[in-house]
C-alpha cells in the first residue's frame, strides 16, 4: 500500500508561496492552509502571480496541498444570509483552491443550531450541496466534508451521522470525507482503545463506501472520550495516545491519504509531531 502523506497545517500568510518548501523542510509531504480570513466572511480574491507561484513550489516538491474553507460556514443555519454566506464561501474556497494546485476543500459539515431544527437544517444542506458537488471537475479539487466534535446540535459528528448526512446529498459520487481524529473521539467513538480506531474506520468504510475518504487530519485530543469538546493536543500528549495513530496509518483507507496535523505549537513541534507519525509506519498495530 502507498504510505499516507503525513503534513501539517501552516499559516499562509504573508508569504503564502514560501508555505510548500516550509513544510517539506519539517519532513511534510502534504500541507493544509486557509487561503483568507478562518473566521470571517470576506472572500480574497488572490494574486495570480502569487498562486501560480504557490502551485510551482507545491509541484516542485511533489507537495499534495489541502485548503481548509473558514469556520464560519453552515448550510445548516436558520439565520438566511448565514446560509447564503456560506454557500457562496464554499464555491470561492473551491476556486481558490483550483488556483494554488489543492487537491480539496475541507469543510465543516455545520450544525442546526436550533432545537427542532434538524430536518430543516439537512434540507438546506442537500439544497446547496447538490448544485455544487454536480458542478465539480474530475480534474478540479474535490470538496470535503470534515464530521465535527458532537458540539452546538451538529448535524454530522458519529459515522452513523454520516451516513446520514450522505443520503440528505444523495449518496453523491464528488462528495469526499475529512476523518479528523479529536472530533470523532470526542465525538463518542472511542479510538483510545486497542483495536478502536481500526474498527471506527472499518465502520466508516462501511457506511460511506470504498474510496469515500479522502484526507486526515490527525489530531490527539485534551479532552476525553464523548467530550463534545473540540481542543487539539500534540500527538501521544492527549487522551487517545500514540499507538491509536500507528493502526490509523496502516489502515488500507488511510492509503496514499493526506494525513495532517492540527496540534498546537510552531515549526519544531511540528516537524516532531510528523516525524513520530513517520516512526508509526516503520511497523504495524500489534493489537
Amino acid at each position: 500500500m502507498p504510505a499516507p502523506l503525513l503534513g501539517t497545517h501552516l499559516p499562509a500568510a504573508g508569504k503564502p508561496a514560501a508555505v510548500p518548501g516550509r513544510a517539506a523542510d519539517m519532513g511534510a509531504r502534504s500541507v493544509q492552509v486557509f487561503l483568507g480570513n478562518p473566521r470571517g466572511w470576506a472572500t480574497t480574491p488572490g494574486d495570480p502571480l502569487v498562486e501560480a507561484a504557490f502551485r510551482t513550489a507545491a509541484e516542485q516538491r511533489s507537495m499534495t496541498v489541502l485548503v481548509h474553507a473558514p469556520y464560519l460556514i453552515n448550510l445548516g443555519s436558520p439565520t438566511a444570509a448565514t446560509f447564503e454566506r456560506s454557500r457562496a464561501s464554499i464555491e470561492h474556497a473551491l476556486v481558490r483552491a483550483r488556483a494554488v494546485g489543492g487537491c480539496g476543500v475541507v469543510v465543516h459539515t455545520g450544525s442546526c443550531v436550533a432545537e427542532g431544527g434538524y430536518d430543516t437544517a439537512m434540507k438546506q444542506v442537500r439544497e446547496a450541496l447538490l448544485p455544487i458537488l454536480d458542478g465539480l471537475d474530475d480534474d478540479g479539487p474535490a470538496l470535503m466534508l470534515e464530521p465535527t466534535a458532537g458540539q452546538g446540535r451538529s448535524l454530522c459528528a458519529t459515522v452513523d451521522d454520516v451516513e446520514t448526512y450522505l443520503e440528505a446529498i444523495d449518496h453523491h459520487p464528488r462528495a469526499k470525507l475529512c476523518f479528523d481524529t479529536c472530533h470523532a473521539f470526542a465525538a463518542g467513538h472511542d479510538l483510545a482503545q486497542p483495536g478502536g480506531m481500526t474498527a471506527t474506520l472499518d465502520r466508516l468504510v462501511a457506511v460511506a463506501g470504498a474510496g469515500r475518504l479522502a484526507a486526515v487530519h490527525a489530531n490527539d485530543s485534551q479532552d476525553g472520550c464523548g467530550s463534545f469538546r473540540d481542543r487539539h493536543e500534540r500527538i501521544g500528549a492527549g487522551q487517545i495516545g500514540v499507538e491509536p495513530f500507528r493502526e490509523l496509518l496502516h489502515h488500507p483507507a488511510v492509503a496514499g491519504l493526506p494525513v495532517v496535523l492540527e496540534t498546537p505549537g510552531g515549526p519544531a513541534a511540528y516537524a516532531a509531531d510528523i516525524a513520530l507519525l513517520g516512526s508509526l509506519l516503520t511497523s504495524p498495530p500489534s493489537r
